[in-house]
């Protein structure tokens, strides 16, 4: 989840890190209505830390959709997986742009239990992406 109380030298660095893009739709900053959120990787409530190495830019669908979870359901095996962690792992490895760009394609357990649990491919995400391509700012060239 988000916290408020992360000071604005923080949000910078960690929003600096991401490329200015969620972390895990990959969608930019610059083209969101809705202020993205600096959030913790592993939930407070779960004993992660506040120090930057736990900390996610993350848009609000996505934070909204991950919420406290740090696991999510494999659709193809059916099996709990953990969710994505951009800080110890490398989104290339767990995902893929289909191959007209508008959705996100888990590759792996914990790929496709982050597509689904934050919804990486709902509507309006789909959407932007699809105005974004039409002018030249999808897909990005890649996860910093």
């Amino acid at each position: 989840m988000s916290d408020p109380r992360v000071p604005a030298s923080v949000r910078a660095r960690v929003a600096a890190r991401a490329g200015h893009r969620c972390e895990y739709c990959r969608c930019p900053e610059a083209f969101s209505a809705s202020p993205f959120c600096v959030e913790h990787i592993t939930p407070v409530s779960r004993g992660g830390g506040s120090g930057v190495s736990n900390l996610a830019f993350s848009c609000a669908g996505c934070n909204a959709h991950k919420y406290d979870r740090v696991t999510g359901m494999d659709p193809l095996s059916g099996d709990e997986a953990p969710l994505y962690h951009p800080r110890k792992q490398r989104w290339e490895d767990h995902f893929v742009w289909s191959a007209d760009s508008l959705e996100v394609i888990g590759l792996s357990r914990t790929g496709r239990a982050t597509t689904e649990t934050l919804c990486l491919n709902r509507r309006n995400i789909r959407n932007l992406r699809r105005l974004l391509i039409a002018v030249g700012e999808h897909p990005p060239e890649s996860a910093p």
